[in-house]
């Protein structure tokens, strides 16, 4: 018999496991939503049902059930045929797995509340790998999860230092840990802003730029130039970000100004001779440059959000040990793919997966690292 079986006789059932498995199905259906509908403002609630994205036709219950009816529709919706990706079933098969193995792993005290983080870590995954933002509402709610789970598990916050102390000492070490991963995080953020919060580009002859509207009605504006594409989530990540043009000529609804240094900002832009106008009273904007300076961020500001919610459920150790596990992992992933230094990269789905590394057996070499030192 397991050590499981022995603290906690009346959970150590296959039912129970399998029950887990469903329920962390059925949530993964609802994340799906969930990654699907917030990046784009959506309400996740309206509408209730879940529909096609394609022709947005409602989906019945009868053909939403997780995991069998991506299944038996092979993976098409059946009212219009247009494919639904892989994904969806993906997000209900990983969130499931996740619940199982937190059952198995963790008491039954601490389960639903890491089965709040594993749903949270699913959700921002998939959203920073599509859109690159991690929505801090998800954060913030996941420290308060945190905060309450290291109270009700004081263990949770210093699995590798030991039993742990009272519900107050796990709050304090969870607040410790949330201080300690976004603060962390926050300064690496604001020192790479200081040293590659810029680059510049040069052309010996002028190169074609322009800014047009996202490919979908809720995608951003987008900014070209020559071969180059960036949306605008990727330029204007602060209010103080500049996008500054030395132009040769500017096109503003067809009307040409004259050439110089022209300034753009998030929601307007400042032509050379000194004129402002707001994007939200034009149609077009294009034109010819020379020289670009265009801003950048080392990392986005909903990291240090997520390494500080990892940090209110791990403590300070889970924090760094799962910001060095994402580093390792980010950097293995960019060899293996192929990402130039420079491209974008999300960090927070490795975050995400060096939290669950801390989780599911870091830990343990934390502890022997401890151990060896003496």
């Amino acid at each position: 018999m397991n050590k499981r079986a022995l603290i906690y006789p009346p959970f150590d059932h296959w039912f129970w496991l399998i029950s887990a498995f469903l329920l962390g199905a059925c949530i993964g259906s609802f994340l799906n939503v969930v990654i699907y509908r917030l990046p784009l403002g959506l309400s996740v609630n309206e509408p209730k049902r879940s529909f096609c994205p394609k022709c947005k036709s409602a989906i019945p219950l009868r053909r939403n059930i997780p995991l069998l009816s991506w299944l038996l529709l092979r993976g098409r919706c059946h009212d219009c045929k247009a494919p639904i990706a892989f994904r969806y079933f993906g997000v209900e098969l990983l969130t499931a797995l996740l619940f199982a193995a937190v059952w198995r792993f963790f008491p039954p005290q601490a389960a639903p509340f890491l089965w709040v983080l594993v749903s949270l870590l699913v959700a921002i995954t998939f959203i920073d790998a599509e859109h690159l933002i991690i929505p801090t509402g998800l954060t913030w709610a996941g420290s308060a999860v945190g905060l309450a789970a290291c109270a009700v598990w004081p263990r949770l916050p210093q699995m590798a230092a030991g039993p742990g102390g009272g519900w107050l000492d796990g709050l304090k070490q969870s607040g410790l840990g949330w201080a300690a991963g976004f603060f962390g995080l926050w300064a690496v953020v604001e020192l790479g802003k200081l040293a590659f919060g810029k680059f510049e580009r040069k052309f010996d002859r002028a190169a074609a730029w322009e800014v047009k509207e996202g490919k979908g009605d809720e995608d951003p504006l987008e900014f070209t130039l020559g071969e180059e594409m960036l949306t605008w989530w990727d330029i204007f990540s602060r209010p103080s970000d500049r996008l500054v043009l030395e132009v040769e000529s500017v096109l503003v609804d067809s009307a040409a100004f004259a050439g110089g240094r022209m300034e753009v900002r998030e929601t307007e832009f400042t032509l050379p001779d000194g004129t402002v106008k707001a994007f939200a009273d034009i149609r077009s904007l294009s034109g010819t440059a020379t020289r670009a300076v265009i801003p950048r961020e080392a990392m986005g500001m909903g990291d240090p959000h997520l390494l500080g919610l990892l940090g209110a459920f791990f403590g300070w150790s889970g924090a760094f040990f799962a910001l060095f596990a994402a580093s390792v992992y980010a950097i293995v992933a960019a060899i293996i793919g192929r990402v130039g230094f420079g491209r974008p990269l999300p960090f927070g789905p490795f975050l995400a997966l060096g939290g669950l590394t801390w989780a599911f057996g870091g830990w343990k070499l934390w502890a022997w690292y401890l151990g060896f030192l003496g």
